[in-house]
């Protein structure tokens, strides 16, 4: 099976080599438990966007489950680039995992083992061109996750469900709602836009803190929109004037479908909205000036 594998560079504990021969123990406690973190950087044209603001939130989700960082932030850039480096495209996803490390199966978290620390690059799948043009699809869902969502943890068999509720009827992406609010997607964050301004869900234990969640403040600070965080009632996603996505992969993205209606008013309706607009744009500005 491992030869189906591709052999791209990657890094496993300290040291390089190809992805299909990389190995770690049964008994590493992110295969036994989901023990541990993990991180997606996007890179454009062989530049990390956003690279410390990812190295921050990795530190939370780390300090969260009681995992001593194992490096410091210049060990990680050196480390990414070495990979980036080595790989194909320009444009890429590094993935980043972070678990407890190897020990006997036991509930209690072990003291003094060496935390598994994997890092491997691949290709950028963006947004189509006629996904940008036209928007994406979406599903709402209830929220039937763990209540930890605010730690970028690698058990996410709750995730898994839900974007396959979306796959199963053909959308991009599940929008779930815990007990009348907005959370988030499967895989993103979700935004609403009303009256001009863009909403988000406020940041708490259910909702993971996106990267996008202060790019898109600034970007809204750059070209003028109001931005505010609050609890969102799953009334006001249904009735928004445009419902967006972020995340490392989908950037800010138009949803024009959800639940098999046209998301939007008037002749907008079901169309991307203006707000869209202007984040994308702003947001491709953004690519270009904080890419290290």
């Amino acid at each position: 099976m491992s030869a189906t594998l591709p052999d791209s560079l990657c890094y496993l504990n300290g040291f390089f080599g190809p992805l299909c021969d990389a190995k770690v123990s049964v008994l590493d406690r992110g295969f036994i438990f989901g023990d541990g973190v993990y991180e997606v950087i996007p890179v454009y044209g062989r530049r990390m966007f956003r690279f410390d603001e990812h190295m921050a939130r990795l530190s939370r989700s780390l300090a969260k489950l009681r995992i001593a960082n194992p490096h410091a932030t210049a060990h990680w850039l050196a480390t990414c680039r070495k990979l980036i480096a080595a790989h194909a495209s320009a444009d890429q996803l590094v993935y980043i995992e972070v678990t407890r490390g190897v020990a006997l199966r036991d509930h209690v978290m072990p003291e003094g083992i060496a935390p598994t620390v994997f890092i491997m690059v691949g290709a950028m799948k963006p947004a189509t061109p006629e996904q940008r043009h036209h928007g994406v699809a979406c599903v709402t869902a209830r929220d039937f996750r763990w209540e930890r969502g605010d730690i970028k943890c690698i058990s996410l068999l709750g995730n898994v469900l839900a974007r396959q509720i979306s796959a199963d009827h053909g959308a991009v992406e599940t929008i779930m709602l815990r007990d009348g609010f907005l959370t988030e997607a499967s895989a993103s964050n979700v935004w609403v836009v009303h009256e001009g301004a863009l909403l988000g869900p406020p940041k708490g234990e259910h909702v993971l803190e996106g990267i996008r969640y202060e790019l898109l403040r600034e970007l809204c600070e750059e070209v003028g929109i109001a931005y505010n965080l609050r609890p969102i009632s799953e009334a006001e996603v249904l009735a928004a004037d445009e419902l967006l996505l972020s995340s490392a992969t989908k950037e800010v993205l138009s949803v024009t479908l959800l639940d098999h209606e046209p998301v939007g008013h008037g002749a907008m309706r079901g169309k991307p909205g203006p707000v869209y607009a202007r984040l994308h744009e702003a947001y491709q500005r953004a690519k270009a000036t904080q890419s290290i």
